[in-house]
């Protein structure tokens, strides 16, 4: 595909830009594909280098170090003491005591239980009067959460430990040169005034570590196990079986194996379009609205904004419910409808496949509109005047302006909320599943999937409702890899950072 001069893709329309700059990627994304594979290499080269430097430097603290610098590597906090810096030391030191005795207590056992994930889950025996009694062993759920636990712990205890190593070769240089280190009061003075940010930081990082790391860590494991219905601890042991998984999910062949394959890319291509129709259709018409509620002339603007933001007052999930429960097979619409004679047989809304997509997109539009009204609101009176008033002036019509003026706008303020809005119905659990429940089943989908079901809800199917949690594990890296995909493609065709300079 040949690239046109700056100039005349500048001339082009905000939608022929998108769509050049859409196939451009696309027909550039081999040439772009052989260019990383050239830099693998490079890149393992310096990565090797950062390590063999990292290497290098600790070895040159402990070969001239003093006999402190040298005892801190075994003892940690050692230094500190000899050096006045006793706060330092303490804390050094026992972090040092804390890691050993989990290790010996606890964290060592289960480690060296990840590679099995249990030997016996149930022991039974018989006491003195011949009854049974059950004693339960290994649990492999256990061993492979605190297994992550320790594996963390581990990496935690060895930044400290380079910490500890790199401020005794610090502390000793400046000792060398005649300047005395900081005192621990000094630390603390720094933590509450230039390095006060690591202070503001450290307890939400630990929990993005704890809360949001430790729990992906664990479902990517997850996913190269066995654990399932059949396999559920403490009465039964799962153990590691390598890509079997991603093979049944993704496997094309005729096999048994296939039918999970045609499931998740039906699903896959139903969820893809639900996002795109779901995050465009919500955002034109509320931008429509917005125009229509602001135009000059339009009485009761403040009444209209009022309903709308209503329906956003009210809990989402209650308005879904209610409405899920209106057009039931036996709800009030069919009820009204055939009263009325306008039908002889209840209309299945939302139990009829194909009927049921359009519902759920349709009820979507009722949900998201006034979200993106509001929204788009604040933008359109942040637009100047001044550039109406020119394009007026050249006599430009409305629909000139609307594509000239007002979509280009939009597109560079929205266009990092389109991107997450797009992600997050991508993710919409709520809509799918408090409307339809995946539901209708059907006999072509495995996995307990519905016609109506996200990747996202036949997830939580497959988890709570089959407690097959192995592939449920497969599916959620699966929708990670297609959401972080998506993501970085559209970030990179979008007018927010393609045409930045436009809008300065």
């Amino acid at each position: 595909m040949k690239k046109l001069p700056e100039l005349e893709y500048l001339g082009l329309p905000p939608i022929k830009q998108f769509g050049y700059n859409f196939c451009l990627f696309f027909a550039e994304l081999p040439s772009n594909f052989l260019k990383a594979l050239k830099k693998i290499p490079a890149g393992i080269w310096k990565l090797l280098c950062a390590i063999g430097r990292f290497f290098a430097e600790i070895g040159s603290i402990f070969k001239n170090g003093d006999w402190k610098t040298r005892l801190s590597f075994f003892i940690m906090g050692f230094g500190q003491f000899f050096r006045h810096q006793i706060g330092r030391g303490i804390i050094f030191l026992t972090m040092e005591i804390i890691f050993v005795c989990f290790m010996v207590f606890f964290g060592f056992d289960y480690l060296a239980g990840m590679g099995s994930l249990g030997e016996v889950a149930v022991e039974k025996t018989l006491n003195e009067f011949g009854l049974e009694i059950i004693t339960y062993k290994d649990n492999s759920l256990k061993i492979l959460l605190y297994g992550v636990l320790t594996i963390c712990f581990i990496v935690g205890f060895i930044g400290t430990w380079v910490m500890n190593v790199k401020q005794n070769g610090l502390a000793q240089k400046l000792i060398e040169k005649g300047v005395r280190p900081k005192a621990f009061k000094d630390d603390l003075k720094s933590l509450a005034d230039e390095q006060y940010y690591k202070t503001l930081l450290a307890v939400p990082l630990l929990g993005i570590v704890v809360f949001t790391v430790i729990p992906i860590f664990f479902m990517i494991l997850i996913a190269f196990t066995n654990y399932d219905y059949s396999h559920l601890p403490p009465e039964n042991l799962f153990d590691w079986v390598g890509l079997e998984n991603f093979r049944t999910m993704l496997s094309t062949d005729i096999s048994g194996s296939g039918k999970f394959a045609y499931t998740f890319r039906e699903i896959l291509i139903w969820t893809l379009i639900w996002a795109l129709i779901a995050t465009f259709s919500n955002y034109f018409l509320g931008m429509f609205v917005a125009i229509c509620i602001n135009r000059k002339g339009i009485k009761f603007k403040k009444v209209f904004r009022t309903i709308l933001v209503m329906t956003i007052a009210v809990p989402q999930f209650v308005s879904l419910l209610l409405v899920s429960k209106m057009f039931a097979d036996e709800g009030i619409v069919n009820n009204v409808l055939m009263k009325l004679n306008w039908i002889t047989e209840r209309i299945g809304w939302l139990s009829t496949p194909d009927l049921a997509r359009i519902m759920v997109l349709v009820i979507n539009l009722w949900v998201g509109i006034p979200y993106l009204m509001l929204i788009t609101t604040g933008v359109l009176m942040n637009i100047p005047a001044d550039l109406y008033e020119s394009a007026k002036i050249d006599g430009a019509s409305g629909i000139k302006q609307f594509t000239k003026i007002t979509l280009p706008y939009m597109l560079f303020v929205t266009g990092p909320y389109l991107l997450t809005s797009f992600t997050a119905n991508i993710n919409n659990f709520n809509v799918i599943y408090l409307l339809t429940a995946g539901k209708p089943k059907t006999m072509a989908y495995e996995g307990g999937a519905g016609s109506t079901d996200l990747l996202i809800t036949w997830l939580y199917t497959m988890t709570v409702t089959n407690n097959d949690y192995k592939l449920a594990a497969v599916v959620g890296i699966l929708v990670f890899v297609v959401v972080a995909v998506i993501s970085l493609i559209v970030y990179n065709l979008s007018p927010a950072m393609k045409n930045e300079e436009d809008f300065q």
